[in-house]
């Protein structure tokens, strides 16, 4: 009886060895490729991030534009000097172009003429707004100081020409808010010109544009 007891084989071990191995492998596995797929989805979001972020969220520079300048009030004195005492008065067609997708909400605009590089006269609109991806216009009313003009040194050299040669500032101060971006935007405009006497008109202009943040 005790011999037979002693000759009973051994249970095997091999196999559950072998299925518990093959489990931890399968977790593995599975674990692997949910490290992948997190992993894919992560730069798919980054990046669909980073193309919203340089394509919807970027803002894009207003645009100002100064369509034209007409000479309202010029009273001349012999047909041509200015008249002592008498302003001249300039209207400016100013544009405001917006190519983005948010209004662009601007404060008091200013706009300042010099001659020879003083200060003859000055002109100030009120707040407003560029709708998204469109072009607002406004006329700008700027009464020049004669008396201002006429003591200026450079004056015989240009009623010599015909012509007086004035510069104008444009300044535009707003902001802009796309979504969760917002961004103050400062926009200036420097124009040079030239005024025809006999004629009254605007001769040459030229303008170059800045834009601060």
């Amino acid at each position: 009886m005790g011999e037979r007891e002693q000759a009973r084989p051994l249970a095997p071990v091999a196999d559950h060895q072998s299925s518990g191995e093959g489990a931890s492998r399968h977790q593995k596995k599975r674990g692997r490729k949910c490290c992948a797929v997190t992993a894919a989805i992560v730069v798919i979001l980054v990046t669909a991030i980073v193309a919203v972020r340089f394509t919807v969220f970027r803002v894009k520079d207003p645009i100002i534009k100064m369509n034209g300048v007409t000479v309202s009030r010029l009273e001349l004195t012999n047909g041509t000097i200015p008249k002592s005492g008498v302003n001249i008065s300039l209207i400016a067609d100013v544009s405001v172009k917006n190519p983005n997708l948010a209004s662009f909400k601007y404060s008091n605009t200013t706009t300042t003429l010099y001659y020879h590089g003083q200060m003859v006269g000055e002109a100030r609109n009120g707040p407003g707004h560029a709708r998204p991806r469109r072009t607002m216009r406004m006329n700008v009313s700027v009464d020049i100081i004669t008396d201002r003009i006429m003591s200026n040194p450079s004056l015989n050299v240009d009623f010599i020409s015909g012509l007086l040669s004035m510069n104008a500032y444009t300044r535009v101060p707003g902001r802009m808010k796309i979504v969760v971006v917002k961004r103050n935007i400062v926009v200036e405009m420097n124009c040079s010109m030239a005024l025809n006497i006999t004629t009254q008109q605007i001769q040459t202009q030229e303008c170059k544009q800045k834009v601060d943040y």
